[in-house]
């Protein structure tokens, strides 16, 4: 297949005579001017073939057949009857069906080996997603997978020398990033509102103990991860709204971490109240505590506290504060402050702020979005993705923020094991990140 992409560093150069920066008054300007280049060859209809056509992929592929600019070609899973009902999603939306890849685990191979296509997802549980994601690069294929990309430091690794050595992107589909209020405190910190951006804390904070256990109270797939890790096991939803904010890996980088957990109750408490306390899941081991916190540190000195927090009873919140010079922001509880314009020592709503600070993604699609799961983020994340292919731009959480975003979790087990001991985050960009530039506030 023919090389996908064109002279970045020219690219670069051309961007960078168009506009000074993202200073606040520089955003339109270059939005519309990265707008006419392109990194990679642009792909109007976007071909794609989709793995793993379970709930999540499923559900992936109907807002595609709602998007224009793209064409599911081929669906694969292990169950024929899921891949079946994918083809018939498809066909009903308008489209021609897609070709079906059903013979065991391994046969995505296949269909990224013999069709004719742009993209690859993987929607497959994760410990599928980095051989897909290679499988589809090192067949000529754009790779994008759901979260989190990989569970172990070297799988990382892996993602990102595929996507180097072939010079294709390996996208992670990390729907949290384009929720309303982070979008919109993005905007707020690219125009200076909060002023130097010195600390941010978010978390995954939601009790899932409900669909890690089966009905006869068997451990389900999500449980078993509890039994031999103790660390952040799910830290993109939460670091990803977070990383962007900070310019991680353009212009920034995470450093090292330390990482503590709490003793573990919850799992067993849960089977106790709902098996029986003589339940061999009651009296199951369990090792993740049922609080993980994280602490991160930046090469320019900014921090972060990350939490996860899945085994005990509590509301979800994601929680996503961000703190700087001249303000600070909780955005999942609606509160702002910011010295000289609220009140002294008195916390605001966002209202006011949000038709100077919504951003423009939201401003046009939203109508349409909140008709979609997670808020409406879910429709803005497959937009932008497909719009990227579209038009030829690097997708914005690319292979180096799924490396980065992904490794906090095997790091953090490594510092829980070793008594909150710090550790230092690998650079993946190897020192691109000094060059980098931020991601872009998009247009739709």
């Amino acid at each position: 297949m023919k090389q996908r992409f064109i002279n970045r560093r020219e690219a670069i150069k051309a961007a960078a005579a168009l506009g000074t920066g993202l200073a606040m008054g520089g955003l339109d300007l270059l939005s519309q001017s990265m707008a006419a280049l392109s990194v990679y060859k642009p792909l109007d209809p976007v071909r794609i073939g989709l793995v793993g056509t379970g709930s999540r992929g499923t559900y992936l592929l109907r807002i595609l057949t709602n998007l224009k600019h793209n064409l599911v070609k081929a669906v694969c899973d292990i169950v024929p009857e899921r891949a079946a009902n994918a083809q018939k999603i498809v066909e009903e939306a308008g489209g021609p069906k897609p070709a079906a890849y059903t013979k065991g685990d391994l046969d995505f191979q296949r269909l990224c080996e013999t069709e004719d296509l742009d993209l690859v997802i993987a929607a497959t549980p994760v410990d599928w997603h980095v051989p897909v994601c290679v499988s589809a690069m090192k067949n000529g294929k754009h790779a994008a997978t759901e979260v989190h990309a990989a569970y172990k430091l070297e799988e990382c690794w892996q993602l990102v020398e595929t996507a180097e050595q072939t010079g294709l992107q390996c996208a992670m589909l990390e729907n949290y990033c384009y929720g309303y209020d982070v979008l919109m405190i993005l905007k707020m910190v690219r125009s200076g509102l909060l002023g130097e951006l010195i600390h941010a804390e978010s978390g995954y904070q939601h009790d899932v103990r409900n669909v890690r256990f089966g009905q006869d109270g068997s451990l389900l797939w999500r449980a078993q991860d509890m039994l031999t890790h103790n660390g952040n096991l799910y830290p993109t939803h939460a670091l990803g709204p977070v990383a962007q904010w900070m310019n991680i890996n353009r212009g920034d980088r995470f450093d090292y971490l330390v990482s503590m957990c709490s003793k573990s109750r919850g799992m067993n408490v849960f089977a106790e109240e709902r098996f029986g306390k003589d339940h061999p899941s009651a009296k199951q081991v369990y090792m993740q505590g049922d609080v993980s916190t994280t602490l991160l540190r930046t090469v320019n000195g900014l921090t972060v506290t990350l939490y996860y927090d899945a085994q005990l009873p509590r509301p979800f919140d994601m929680m996503y504060r961000a703190q700087g010079t001249k303000g600070i922001i909780l955005g999942t509880s609606d509160r702002i402050y910011i010295e000289g314009r609220s009140r002294w020592e008195e916390w605001e709503t966002t209202a006011q702020y949000r038709k100077d600070f919504g951003h423009p993604l939201w401003d046009t699609l939203g109508r349409v979005a909140g008709q979609y799961g997670h808020g409406g983020a879910d429709y803005i994340m497959m937009y932008r993705l497909i719009e990227a292919f579209r038009t030829g731009q690097p997708f914005e959480v690319d292979v180096y923020d799924a490396a980065v975003w992904s490794a906090v979790s095997p790091l953090s087990e490594v510092s829980v094991a070793q008594k909150s001991k710090a550790v230092d985050i690998p650079d993946f960009t190897r020192g691109k990140w000094k060059t980098n530039r931020p991601v872009e506030i998009f247009e739709a």
